[in-house]
């Protein structure tokens, strides 16, 4: 019973990102898991217009697309990765601010954290 309670005590808890998340227009919900070693982010629902703008950008099936790759905590409330922009097609450098429990600042930058676009996401 010990061993159990001490076990329970030293696991780590849970990253305050893993979740149902939404963008600020929400066109776009992701779910925000374990994946690895670090983060991941999955299509969960979109729009119709989220839909066909990803297909113009080369996306076919935007839903189960993983946008957010290899988040790893840098710091108290921030982590950086990769996200996945499906209406360009392209990848881009990322880090993620944890504004409070419900609300994210999701960036995408060319330069590593320079020349960047950001926007706010809420947890579901």
């Amino acid at each position: 019973m010990t061993l159990a309670t001490g076990a329970a005590l030293t696991a780590e808890p849970l990253d305050p990102l893993r979740g149902a998340w939404h963008n600020d227009d929400s066109t776009v919900a992701i779910h925000i898991d374990q994946c690895g070693t670090g983060l991941c982010g999955k299509v969960i629902s979109a729009s119709a217009q989220a839909v066909a703008d990803a297909r113009s950008g080369g996306t076919e099936h935007l839903i189960g697309t993983t946008l957010f790759k290899g988040y790893h905590r840098d710091g108290p409330n921030y982590w950086s990765g990769t996200v996945f922009v499906p209406d360009l097609g392209h990848s881009f450098s990322s880090h993620i601010v944890m504004i409070d429990h419900d609300h994210a600042r999701i960036a995408g930058c060319l330069l590593g954290r320079f020349l960047c676009q950001s926007e706010i996401w809420q947890r579901q």
